[in-house]
């Protein structure tokens, strides 16, 4: 079959004949419909080996559809032929945080090699992907693959970071959004589906703030050095009551405290290395630092019951398997509206 494999650190990504893999027990062998890509992918190949801390060569994707194909022995509750979706953080499913559904942060992941596919076991980005557990998949029934497939990361981290302030995102509240690309551009729809939020989408680039427009910001601006004396003069001084930062790159970090009003919440949810200091005066009283990540499979489940409604869409680009590291490369300097996916 045909896999997306990064194969040396620092080269890029190439697309290879490998064997297609059979289901061991408990094991689910997917026909891959749709296979996102994303900034983390990038962050992973900008990596060394020691910070990176899984071998290559590694098939790529960690958002995932696909129809099953195959089950391995003892697999019960799909059926071949069902359309699903893969839940990506994988965790142990025993220890306290998997027991109250939240794989996301399972406590021994780590020490046991547990590693989500695409970023440490083999991902999407093939014609075929093992999913170690048939609680990794959710059904779609007849919704479209590709427009789907961004809501196992690109959907599911902005709803988890949402649902970490949905107190302080009351009427008369202001969201501000940085990064209005994969992430941000649904984070908005989510907001406006969840919540009556100001919400004020920042980026660098003009087609991302006409997308931020189009799914509902009321405010854009150039994330620039003068945005955070801009959102208080929107704010009448006071700031916003929630940042969500989808970069994270130090730049942005810093512009969300300097925008943050008192008794706020400031959610780092992109990779790019940034750091806030949090100590007494170095931020507004009580505000609240985080960086989560991804989310839990209850929200996925959530997310899968809105796209239903049509409450939340993913704009996505198209691309073929073999034309995969154009993608990337689009991704890399900026230039993807909204969502990469490839069908292979």
């Amino acid at each position: 079959m045909k896999a997306v494999q990064y194969l040396r650190t620092g080269q890029p990504v190439e697309v290879r004949e490998v064997p297609t893999p059979e289901p061991g027990p408990g094991q689910v062998l997917l026909k891959v419909t749709a296979a996102g890509l994303c900034h983390s992918d990038i962050a992973v190949m900008a990596m060394t080996d020691e910070q990176r801390g899984f071998d290559l060569p590694l098939t790529l994707g960690h958002e995932g559809a696909g129809v099953v194909h195959k089950l391995g022995a003892g697999v019960t509750d799909v059926a071949e032929g069902d359309s699903v979706i893969v839940y990506g953080p994988w965790g142990c499913g025993l220890c306290r945080q998997c027991a109250e559904g939240r794989e996301n942060y399972c406590l021994n992941a780590a020490a046991r090699g547990i590693r989500p596919p695409g970023l440490g076991a083999p991902g999407a980005l093939a014609e075929y992907m093992i999913v170690d557990d048939v609680r990794h998949l959710v059904p779609i029934g007849d919704l479209d693959p590709v427009a789907t497939v961004p809501l196992t990361d690109a959907g599911l981290t902005p709803y988890h970071a949402i649902g970490m302030s949905l107190p302080k995102l009351r009427p008369g509240s202001t969201t501000v959004v940085i990064g209005a690309g994969g992430l941000g551009h649904v984070g908005i729809q989510l907001l406006r589906a969840l919540t009556a939020t100001r919400i004020i989408a920042l980026d660098l680039n003009d087609d991302k703030l006409k997308l931020a427009e189009e799914v509902g910001a009321h405010d854009t601006m150039v994330s620039d050095d003068q945005a955070a004396a801009k959102i208080r003069d929107l704010t009448n001084g006071v700031g916003a009551d929630v940042v969500l930062d989808f970069v994270g790159a130090q730049a942005t970090v810093t512009l969300a405290g300097a925008a943050a009003a008192v008794n706020s919440d400031i959610t780092i949810v992109g990779i790019a290395g940034g750091a806030l200091p949090v100590g007494f005066g170095s931020l507004p009283f009580e505000c609240r630092v985080a960086s989560p990540y991804w989310g839990t499979r209850g929200e996925l489940l959530d997310l899968v019951e809105m796209a239903k409604l049509g409450t939340v869409s993913v704009e996505v680009e198209r691309y073929g398997i073999d034309d995969a590291p154009t993608a990337y490369a689009r991704l890399h300097d900026g230039q993807v509206r909204g969502r990469a996916v490839v069908v292979p």
